[in-house]
Formats: C-alpha cells, sequence, structure tokens
C-alpha cells in the first residue's frame, strides 16, 4: 500500500511540474519604434513596419517606404521572400509585388480574374505562385502570377478563417473553432489538432506554435500534447513576432528582441 501511495505522490508531482515548466527567453537587444505594426525581420538586417497605412523598410542607415493612397489599408504582408514582398489590399480585392527596394513590380487586381476571386487571404507559394482562399467558392487556390493563371486546389471550407499563415509549400489556417488545419500546393488538407483560444498567434512548423493570451505567452506542442510559458520582461505589450529563434516583443514604446530555443 505503501508503494502505491508513493507512486501516486510522485506521479502527481510529475503532472504538476509539467505543468508549470517554463521557457526562458534571452533577451538581446531594444530599439524604439514609432509605427503602427510592426511586421518582422528579413535575413539582411531590416525590419518592416506600417505606420498610417505607409509601409517601410528599416535599418540603421536607411528607411525604404511604399504607399499605395488609392487602395486603402494594407490587409496583409508576406515577407517569406525579400526580394518579392507581397502586400494585400483587401477591400480593392487587389495585391501589389514589390522588390527589394519597395519599387512596385506588379499589380494583380482580382476583380479582373477570369474565373471570379474574392481574395480574403493570401500568402506567397512556390513556383511563381500565391496562396489564394477565394470567398466566392470558399476554397483555396493557387494563382501563378507570372502566367495569370488560377486553378483551385482544395474542398470548400467549413468554417470561416479566423486567421492563416503560409510559407512556400503548406497554407496554415485556425477557424472560428480554434480548430488548425494545413493545406500543401497539391489540395491535402490535414486537421492539426485544437488550439487554446489566443489573442495573437505564430505557427513554427506543422506541430509547434507560440500564442499569446492575457499578456502572458506559451509555446504549445500538439504533437506531444504539452503546453510550455515563455517567460518574458515586458508585463503588457500589444503584439508578438516569431523567426529563426528569435522572437520579437512589440510595446507602445519600442520592440524587444529575445534568443529562445524551441525544444
Amino acid at each position: 500500500m505503501k508503494k502505491v501511495m508513493l507512486m501516486l505522490f510522485i506521479a502527481s508531482f510529475s503532472v504538476v511540474f509539467s505543468q508549470n515548466q517554463k521557457l526562458t527567453a534571452v533577451k538581446i537587444d531594444s530599439i524604439r519604434f514609432d509605427g503602427d505594426q510592426f511586421l518582422g525581420y528579413d535575413p539582411f538586417g531590416f525590419y518592416y513596419t506600417v505606420k498610417n497605412n505607409v509601409f517601410s523598410k528599416i535599418n540603421t542607415q536607411d528607411t525604404l517606404e511604399y504607399k499605395n493612397i488609392s487602395l486603402g489599408k494594407i490587409t496583409k504582408v508576406d515577407l517569406q521572400n525579400p526580394l518579392k514582398i507581397v502586400l494585400f489590399y483587401e477591400n480593392f480585392n487587389t495585391v501589389i509585388v514589390l522588390d527589394n527596394q519597395l519599387n512596385e513590380i506588379q499589380k494583380i487586381n482580382f476583380s479582373e480574374n477570369i474565373i471570379p476571386i474574392v481574395a480574403t487571404a493570401i500568402g506567397i507559394a512556390a513556383m511563381n505562385q500565391l496562396w489564394i482562399y477565394n470567398s466566392m467558392n470558399q476554397q483555396l487556390g493557387l494563382y501563378d502570377y507570372l502566367n495569370k493563371e488560377y486553378k483551385t486546389i482544395s474542398v470548400p471550407f467549413t468554417e470561416s478563417i479566423k486567421n492563416y499563415s503560409s510559407d512556400f509549400n503548406v497554407f496554415h489556417w485556425i477557424d472560428l473553432k480554434n480548430n488548425w488545419y494545413t493545406c500543401d500546393i497539391f489540395g491535402r488538407i490535414t486537421i492539426k489538432g485544437k488550439i487554446p483560444d489566443f489573442e495573437s498567434i505564430a505557427i513554427i512548423n506543422e506541430n509547434q506554435l507560440i500564442y499569446s493570451k492575457d499578456s502572458r505567452l506559451f509555446l504549445q506542442d500538439l504533437e506531444k500534447d504539452k503546453k510550455t510559458e515563455i517567460e518574458i520582461s515586458e508585463k503588457t505589450f500589444k503584439k508578438f513576432y516569431y523567426r529563426d529563434q528569435i522572437l520579437s516583443i512589440f510595446t507602445s514604446t519600442g520592440i524587444t528582441n529575445y534568443k529562445i530555443t524551441i525544444p
């Protein structure tokens, strides 16, 4: 009986310990920041912002800007390829592609497409294509922006999109019921699982994500069914950004960068 009680005590202690595990973020630096949105960094040391609907690319020496008043508010920016930056203006159903000097190299108005498209989600994909969620048929498609060809690749979504992100080969989305799905460029859809409620979120890979809730940050691993709190010094923040083990915290006064090692 004593052995059984001891084993139960050890098991309960282990559960409590695993629930209280925390991941400490190591502070790297801070920069002053004056903008409405912090969008992230590229591998060349530039960071990107939006202020008063002006898109900016900034480093310690230079600031480049792009603005297009006629298209209204910038809805989404895709920075995966710093040589082909994609700006999405949802209200005008339009995408602008910029080069690394923020020169406009292509304008795509989906309202002019032969196949009707009303885009509500956009991302750059492989082989000169764009991911497009077309709300006309509630399906995901790929748009070849060089040949101006569009093809639908998925079945209709059963729920609206709450949050989405993408890389060159996979489109991720979270629906209104907090179910996380992925779709590859061949149209194969996989349900990853249900995630906790969140305020902002960053998908790291096909099993892990970071999310914020009530000014706290958590690393969620669906494969291991494990949640770990990430310790940072900020008590409140607007949003966060994660890329290549660098966690950037955006507050009203600036950006603080942390190094974190994802297990």
